[in-house]
């Protein structure tokens, strides 16, 4: 069951191509995230900034995601920042 707390909320700036995520990163967040960070590439970012701060935890899906997207993003010829990246337990 997925409540409002259980949510990944994010806000993103399309000028500078940044990105900040709040809540709980899942895997159905991080796909958010994917499609919000390939909007941003397809419109003309090159780099894109996705700040975790906010994150409050993260399963390993959320972040096998966040990793494969980081790779696909530079192949791509881009690159992805991601800072404040919850730890794995």
């Amino acid at each position: 069951m997925t409540t409002a707390g259980n949510l990944l909320t994010e806000t993103v700036n399309l000028r500078t191509g940044h990105i900040r995520a709040q809540g709980h990163l899942t895997g159905p967040g991080a796909d958010l995230l994917r499609g919000t960070v390939d909007s941003l590439r397809d419109s003309g970012h090159s780099q894109v900034v996705l700040d975790l701060k906010g994150v409050l935890d993260a399963d390993d899906a959320g972040l096998a995601i966040l990793s494969t997207l980081r790779r696909s993003f530079s192949e791509a010829g881009g690159q992805l920042f991601i800072r404040n990246a919850p730890a794995r337990d």
